[in-house]
């Protein structure tokens, strides 16, 4: 994450994050993985349903080609305002100057 996101990120461990992600009713598996992208991770698993944040187009979602040619699907969703890492980062900022 603070490769792709900055050094002051994650603001949340991955255990943390996992514990989130798992803990969402619809969520079947979560897996942490260090490679820059999780490309051999979906090879592996194989997933029906890919699912990334509404900055990107599905189409450059990594494993887009991957879950498409097994036939599944690969959605974004959209952010709800005022509940981005980066707001809360910059509220947490605020309130320490």
């Amino acid at each position: 994450v603070s490769r792709i996101k900055g050094p002051h990120r994650p603001i949340n461990d991955e255990v943390s994050r996992l514990h989130i992600m798992a803990s969402l009713f619809f969520v079947n598996a979560v897996v942490l993985f260090d490679e820059p992208t999780p490309l051999e991770l979906i090879k592996l698993v194989q997933p029906d349903i890919l699912v990334k944040g509404g900055d990107y187009k599905v189409e450059e979602i990594v494993g887009y080609d991957v879950v498409k040619a097994r036939g599944g699907i690969t959605q974004t969703i959209d952010f709800v305002p005022g509940y981005s890492t980066s707001s809360i980062e910059a509220k947490i900022r605020k309130n320490t100057q």
